[in-house]
């Protein structure tokens, strides 16, 4: 009965993959936003997408994507529940238990408590470690195993809201899948590259300085650093015992995408001198 039940499951995140990449902006908002962009000459692309994210915290979920949304999130951390205890999710343990780290947000299923960056690596590796995870069948990529922790691990640190939570898990998946396909999944899969390295960095480093409330500028700082750590080519596929596959998929993107909002938060914190000057 396993086969069977997850075929059904996956059928069903299939089925509604293709709402949690609509637009968090309405479309009249984003055309309009489009105009201004362009208005002065050349587009601002990298100011377009910072200002969508910065809206989308804004913005209610249409009923359709809240629901499809909820589910995505209940349907990760099941998969970090029953792929803690196959054998990348061990290997993540002890990996995690022997870096230590500052105690801001839980490693699922454990005791532990580590940085940000660590509990969204581990839980990412957890999530994708026996493939019950969800993927976007017209790029391929499997969002929530890595936005889902890094919303996670961020809002944990934060004391973020539930609502917080699932727009910023929307707008992760939204990033995801658009970014994918603006470089063109078979393009990339092409030159031997690894399109979920991609996937998986841009739509956790959405999610993570979503729920770390950036403004504009953080937000062009968490795309930057994001697009610097995309890597990966596919020598997972030789990795019989499905450790690497979790790292690339999922692990290491969740880590890219909580690093890229964590240094972004930093670099614009504003602290003000014994003088009473403000500086950076």
């Amino acid at each position: 009965m396993r086969p069977f039940h997850r075929l059904t499951r996956r059928r069903m995140l299939e089925s509604g993959a293709g709402l949690l990449a609509a637009a968090a902006l309405p479309p009249a908002a984003a055309a309009g936003q489009a105009a201004r962009d362009t208005s002065a000459g050349a587009p601002d692309l990298t100011g377009r997408v910072a200002r969508y994210m910065v809206a989308a915290r804004q913005q209610p979920l249409p009923p359709d994507v809240l629901r499809e949304t909820r589910h995505r999130v209940l349907d990760t951390v099941a998969a970090i529940v029953s792929g803690a205890r196959l054998k990348p999710g061990e290997m993540a343990v002890r990996f995690v238990r022997s870096q230590g780290g500052t105690p801001e947000a839980s490693v699922l299923t454990t005791g532990i408590r580590t940085s940000v960056i660590n509990a969204a690596l581990v839980n990412a590796m957890f999530a994708h470690a026996d493939e019950t995870d969800d993927f976007e069948p017209v790029t391929k990529a499997h969002p929530g195993c890595s936005v889902v922790p890094a919303a996670l691990a961020i809002g944990e640190r934060e004391n973020r809201s539930g609502k917080d939570l699932l727009r910023a898990v929307a707008l992760g998946y939204d990033l995801c899948c658009r970014w994918l396909m603006a470089l063109g999944p078979n393009h990339v899969r092409a030159t031997h590259r690894s399109a979920e390295g991609v996937s998986a960095t841009m739509g956790a480093a959405a999610a993570a300085a979503s729920m770390a409330r950036l403004d504009e500028k953080g937000m062009r700082y968490a795309l930057s650093y994001a697009v610097q750590q995309v890597s990966g080519v596919w020598s997972w596929e030789r990795d019989v015992e499905h450790v690497e596959k979790a790292f690339d998929f999922a692990g290491m993107g969740a880590r890219n995408g909580v690093t890229a909002a964590v240094m972004a938060g930093s670099r614009v914190a504003t602290t003000t001198d014994s003088s009473g000057r403000s500086c950076r």
